[in-house]
C-alpha cells in the first residue's frame, strides 16, 4: 500500500479529539462561510463539508452542542439532526445528481471516529461504478472536484 504524506492530518484529528474549543465541529459551527465548510446553519444543528472527504460532496450534520453520543441529544436536537440528513440528501441529489447515499455514525475510535467527542452523521454522496482502479490499485482516492467549488454548489442548494 502506498502512503500519502499528510502531516496536517495528524493535527487536525489530534485538535478534533480534544473538549471545546479545540473540537473541529466546536471551532466551525459559528460561521457560516467558506473556510469553516459551513453550508448551512439551523436552529440545534449545523452541515458543514468534510475536509478529508470519502467522495465530492461529503457532508456531516451535527449538533452545535458538543455530546458525544446519540443518547445525549435533547429532542429539538435529534429532530433537527435527522431533518437536516433530509434535506442534506434533497440538496445533494439536487445539486449533484449521484445514484445513492450512505449516512451513518462512527461512535468511538474502533468504529472509525476520527471526532470522537463530537457526535455528527456523516452523509456521502455515491455513484454507480464511483470506486475506480485508484482505491483498488494504488490504495489512493481520487477527488474530481475542488472543495471550493463543491462548497459553492452546496452553499447556493440550500439557498
Amino acid at each position: 500500500m502506498e502512503r500519502l504524506w499528510a502531516p496536517w492530518r495528524l493535527a487536525y484529528v489530534k485538535d478534533a479529539s480534544e473538549n471545546d474549543p479545540a473540537c473541529v465541529f466546536c471551532a466551525k459551527q459559528q460561521a457560516v462561510e467558506r473556510e469553516a465548510l459551513v453550508v448551512h446553519g439551523g436552529v440545534t444543528c449545523f452541515v458543514m463539508l468534510n475536509l478529508y472527504p470519502y467522495t465530492n460532496g461529503h457532508l456531516m450534520v451535527a449538533p452545535y452542542r458538543h455530546v458525544a453520543r446519540p443518547g445525549e441529544l435533547d429532542a429539538a436536537e435529534r429532530s433537527e439532526l435527522w431533518d437536516l440528513l433530509d434535506r442534506s440528501i434533497e440538496v445533494l441529489d439536487r445539486t449533484m445528481r449521484p445514484h445513492g447515499h450512505n449516512a451513518g455514525l462512527n461512535l468511538g475510535r474502533a468504529a472509525g471516529a476520527g471526532v470522537e467527542g463530537h457526535l455528527h452523521l456523516h452523509v456521502v454522496p455515491r455513484w454507480s461504478g464511483d470506486t475506480n482502479f485508484m482505491p483498488v490499485l494504488a490504495d489512493v482516492r481520487v477527488m474530481a472536484q475542488h472543495l471550493d467549488d463543491t462548497w459553492q454548489s452546496l452553499r447556493d442548494g440550500w439557498r
